[in-house]
């Protein structure tokens, strides 16, 4: 079977999947746009996506040879699976491997946007450092304080078991609570107002649904303390960047740090000359451990297809 990989992944997949068929991959350093995507895979019964390849039922629709979508990413928002369905096309992901490191990040976002550690940098590279001082520079204090996770799957129960570690009570919102992480993290359920009202810091750790979509506006963040900080490493959408510009410049929170974005891979022009938020390149699992591990769940999930296998990581 023809596979064609719409970027180049670790070697180590792309050797997995050359024992099974011939393997096109993509030869440039960024996105196939959705004519590429036609072009390149009309003739291929397996598809290799990122999350950034826009699979719609347009490009299912073109590619009448597809069986098999390996998602290179967790999430899968960016796959029509009805259409897919519709096809009898199975769609899989690669859950579970970027756990750690997405919490990781998450957690260093939270800390350089309490801090003001890029601030600070940036003061020390233009030489405006003229030394410390009682008023200088001061940023917020993590111990003590509430951290409110909007979403406690597996990334946001990793978050809050680094969080208590650094003396922050824990709280989340999720559709309904979760007796046995309840138990392990002493975490509290709360309603989505009480978790604005209430978190010293919030952290998004959601999947994107249309539940989810634009549920932080200007309409939360006038709910949230003045001194608050917010951290997404979930979703982009889940943010209304142009709202939350207009909360950071005004003051209504404290300070943010994001690693994923509404319109990916453009950032709102406003958020880019704010000081109190912190921007990351979207670099949640990337690490070279997380990364060749995920081109592994990737390429099982293309071996057990061809194999006429049930793959392992299979959505739909």
């Amino acid at each position: 079977m023809r596979i064609v990989v719409t970027r180049r992944i670790p070697q180590p997949g792309l050797d997995r999947l050359k024992e099974v068929g011939p393997v096109r991959v993509w030869p440039h350093d960024r996105d196939m746009t959705r004519p590429e995507i036609i072009e390149e895979a009309r003739e291929a019964e397996v598809l290799v996506t990122m999350l950034a390849d826009k699979i719609d039922a347009e490009v299912i629709k073109a590619l009448p040879r597809l069986g098999l979508i390996a998602n290179y990413a967790v999430g899968y928002n960016n796959i029509d699976l009805e259409a897919a369905g519709k096809r009898g096309i199975i769609v899989t992901n690669t859950p579970g491997v970027l756990t750690e490191a997405t919490a990781d990040l998450t957690m260093a976002l939270l800390l350089a946007a309490a801090r003001r550690l890029v601030e600070g940098d940036r003061l020390v590279r233009q030489g405006e450092f003229k030394g410390a001082a009682p008023e200088f520079h001061l940023g917020f204090d993590l111990q003590g304080r509430v951290l409110g996770v909007y979403g406690l799957g597996r990334i946001g129960a990793a978050v809050a078991r680094r969080a208590r570690a650094f003396g922050l009570k824990i709280i989340y919102h999720n559709r309904r609570p979760n007796p046995e992480l309840d138990r392990e993290l002493e975490a509290g359920w709360v309603s989505f107002e009480e978790l604005l009202a209430d978190s010293d810091f919030i952290s998004i750790n959601a999947p994107l649904t249309d539940e989810t979509r634009h549920r932080f506006t200007l309409r939360e963040f006038q709910a949230m303390k003045r001194t608050a900080v917010i951290v997404n490493t979930g979703r982009g959408p889940i943010i209304k960047e142009a709202d939350l510009a207009e909360a950071l410049t005004t003051g209504l929170i404290g300070a943010a740090g994001l690693d994923v974005y509404e319109f990916e891979p453009a950032v709102e022009p406003r958020l880019l000359s704010i000081d109190n938020l912190v921007l990351a390149p979207h670099i949640g699992s990337a690490t070279r451990e997380v990364r060749t591990r995920m081109a592994h769940l990737a390429a099982d999930n293309v071996v057990a297809f061809i194999q006429g296998r049930r793959p392992p990581n299979q959505v739909i």
